[in-house]
C-alpha cells in the first residue's frame, strides 16, 4: 500500500501525473498560482516525496527530472478504500446513503450510477 500524501503533496503529484518527467522549476510553474508557491516550497515537496518513495528523480545535467513511481489511477484506489474502511466500515453501500442523505447526489450522478450497475450486471 502506497504511503499517504498531503493535500500539498497531492498537488506536486497532480502536475507529475499529467506530465513527467519534469524538473522542480517546470514543477513550480504548474502547479496552480493561487497557491502562491515559491520553487523553495515546490523543491521541499519534491523531496518529501522522494523519501516517501512515491516519486524518483534522474540527474539531467545540473538538474534533476522528476517522475511518479505510483500511477493516479492506483493512488486513488488505494485512498477511496482507506475512505470506506475507516468510515464506512468497508462498504460502499453505506457511503452513498450518507452522500445521498445529504443531497449531494445529483440526477446526473443517479444516472450514471445507474448506468455502471446495469453495466456491472451483464
Amino acid at each position: 500500500m502506497t504511503e499517504r500524501i498531503s493535500e500539498a503533496e497531492h498537488a506536486v503529484m497532480e502536475v507529475l501525473w499529467d506530465e513527467a518527467p519534469l524538473t522542480a522549476q517546470e514543477v513550480a510553474e504548474r502547479v496552480p498560482e493561487t497557491r502562491g508557491w515559491s520553487a523553495n516550497t515546490v523543491k521541499t515537496l519534491l523531496g518529501r516525496l522522494l523519501a516517501k518513495s512515491i516519486i524518483a528523480h534522474e540527474e539531467d545535467g545540473r538538474r534533476y527530472r522528476y517522475r511518479p513511481l505510483v500511477a493516479r489511477g492506483d493512488y486513488v484506489a488505494g485512498e477511496s478504500r482507506r475512505l470506506m474502511d475507516r468510515l464506512f466500515g468497508g462498504r460502499l453501500t453505506p457511503l452513498v446513503a450518507h452522500l445521498a442523505e445529504r443531497d449531494q447526489i445529483t440526477d446526473e450522478d443517479i444516472a450514471e450510477i445507474e448506468a455502471l450497475l446495469k453495466e456491472l450486471k451483464s
